[in-house]
């Protein structure tokens, strides 16, 4: 019997391994449990992406949820989480489920759960629903008829993506984006952005913009080591202003500038705050993760916005956003909303926002970031990944816990915080972050500096004081 355990952003494994048609019943069973424990006539949006058997799982899923009775809103081809996150919302339901393992390596599949505000489901409900999941289930899948559920309306089939394009161009003059004379290009990651921006802009060039489960051998993250490809079509295009990369799901952002340079996601987090607090006049409060820039304090505080950090996964930002006035939610992995939006993160989304505040600024990416940078200074920012064993995973997080570090590239620490894993200050801007994944056997390292040199400085020495540790 496989333990299930939602994560930072639902439950992810290795598929035919641990991610197989009798555990997904199983967490369905629970989910089935739970809704009807809640809601008198629950209902649920259920969508996949390009992922090997996406479209097997979800139907699962369907069948399953429909055959306790739990009306279902299907959609037959594979989409974004960000537009099942806005069905939920469209079709009034009381929970969405997609089938996805976002970011992860193309072995993985995985179970987000979304709630019934459009963003992911809160932790309290999350850890409830884990724990009715049962140890085994009798189910026969296979003699659950899916055209039986769509002959009793209990299963009703809807495109979301269109759902979601329409809703785009209610919100977005996208004809004036494309006559602004800025040229933009797109890079999928192969995922399920692919052909929604292909609908929004047909002309523009288009990365990695069909199907593939593989994804080549490289994780769907849009990290730069995973998106050199783009990065050297635009350097080598010459005419591309910006470039955009969204991830498997298309739940998260990169940019690239004219010249293919990478830009993270912090930077995309000040831009979205500089353009809707300097160009846009709006208000609210910005909730960060543990992880992102301390520039977001500086820029806010010129515009006198509040600022909450939380820990690391966008459900914790979510929360906040359920009950407060929030103009930029954003976390360092590139998950980002806005005012106006659902409380999910949606690359594309973000992605069209800065394509407007190039168009409404007449400003250039680059030019936007200066703008920045006259207020905050300049920084730089990297994290490395590091694969190991749940031995070493644990004997640095207990290093952290006992305080053996005190300094890092010959800087001493001067603070140390512990909202959601280590983060070690040497001052007021500069600091090296130890975490190991909610999602994968990973242990992160991450840091913030003045020069790329200190960047890379920190990081080297943080991997060496990890590795240079005694496993007990």
């Amino acid at each position: 019997m496989v333990r299930i355990k939602f994560g930072t952003d639902g439950w992810r494994a290795i598929i035919a391994k641990e991610f197989t048609v009798d555990n997904v019943v199983r967490v369905t069973l629970a989910v089935s449990r739970w809704l009807k424990s809640k809601h008198k006539k629950p209902s649920v949006v259920i969508a996949y992406d390009f992922r090997f058997n996406g479209k097997l799982f979800s139907e699962t899923v369907a069948k399953v949820l429909a055959n306790n009775d739990i009306k279902v809103f299907y959609c037959p081809i594979a989409t974004s989480t960000p537009a099942l996150s806005l069905g939920v919302v469209q079709n009034n339901a009381s929970l969405g489920i997609m089938i996805t393992a976002s970011h992860n390596p193309p072995e993985y599949n995985g179970y987000k759960l979304k709630g019934s505000h459009g963003g992911p489901l809160l932790e309290d409900d999350t850890k409830e629903i884990e724990a009715l999941i049962p140890d085994e289930q009798d189910l026969i899948i296979d003699s659950l008829k899916w055209a039986d559920f769509l002959k009793k309306g209990i299963i009703i089939e809807t495109n979301l993506e269109d759902a979601y394009v329409e809703h785009v161009h209610k919100h977005f003059d996208i004809e004036k984006i494309q006559k602004s004379g800025f040229n933009f290009a797109f890079d999928a990651m192969f995922g399920a952005g692919q052909n929604v921006m292909r609908r929004l802009f047909p002309n523009i060039p288009l990365l990695h913009c069909e199907p593939n489960p593989s994804f080549k051998g490289i994780p769907p993250e849009p990290l730069l080591k995973n998106l050199q490809e783009f990065s050297q079509f635009i350097a080598q295009n010459g005419k591309i202003n910006v470039g955009l990369a969204v991830d498997g799901d298309a739940d998260r952002i990169a940019l690239f500038d004219s010249k293919g340079n990478y830009v993270d996601s912090h930077h995309i987090i000040l831009l979205l705050i500089y353009y809707l607090a300097h160009y846009k006049k709006m208000t609210g409060k910005v909730v960060t993760g543990f992880s992102s820039t301390v520039k977001v304090e500086k820029l806010c505080e010129k515009y006198h916005l509040p600022v909450q950090r939380v820990r690391i996964g966008f459900k914790d930002i979510c929360k906040v956003m359920l009950h407060e006035d929030v103009l930029v939610g954003g976390e360092e992995s590139g998950g980002i909303t806005i005012k106006g939006h659902i409380p999910e993160r949606d690359g594309i989304w973000m992605g069209l926002t800065l394509f407007n505040a190039m168009v409404e600024s007449g400003k250039t990416l680059e030019q936007l970031i200066q703008e920045i940078y006259a207020i905050t200074g300049k920084f730089y920012y990297s994290r490395y990944d590091l694969k190991v064993d749940e031995p070493i995973k644990k004997a640095a997080i207990n290093a952290c816990k006992n305080e053996l570090f005190t300094e890092f590239a010959g800087e001493k620490i001067i603070r140390t915080e512990t909202l959601d894993g280590y983060k070690y200050f040497f001052n007021e801007n500069e600091w090296l972050m130890i975490r190991p994944s909610g999602t994968e056997p990973l242990l992160r390292i991450y840091s913030e500096a003045l020069s790329p040199e200190r960047v890379e400085n920190f990081i080297k020495s943080g991997l060496e004081s990890v590795q240079n540790l005694k496993i007990k």
